[in-house]
């Protein structure tokens, strides 16, 4: 998953050495969260207009993650 999440933020940014993930433990539901960490100037490429490339990240991943039967949360740092 975290490798998923990296390949499609690296694609985005200008600088994909500088992307990276933290990945928390699951929370008491059940959810782990994944923390994108871009460059400061790459945020609008991953955020986009009105957060849509932002939904569309977290949109895949989710899919991803139900075909594994977990159940994530992609934040943006």
């Amino acid at each position: 998953m975290k490798e998923l999440l990296i390949a499609i933020a690296s694609g985005l940014v200008e600088k994909p050495e500088e992307v990276t993930v933290t990945v928390d433990e699951p929370n008491e539901e059940g959810v782990v969260y994944y923390h994108l960490h871009v460059a400061e100037n790459d945020m609008g490429r991953v955020i986009g207009k009105q957060g849509r490339i932002a939904k569309a990240i977290r949109v895949v991943m989710r899919a991803a993650a139900n075909r594994e039967n977990q159940k994530i949360s992609v934040e943006i740092d």
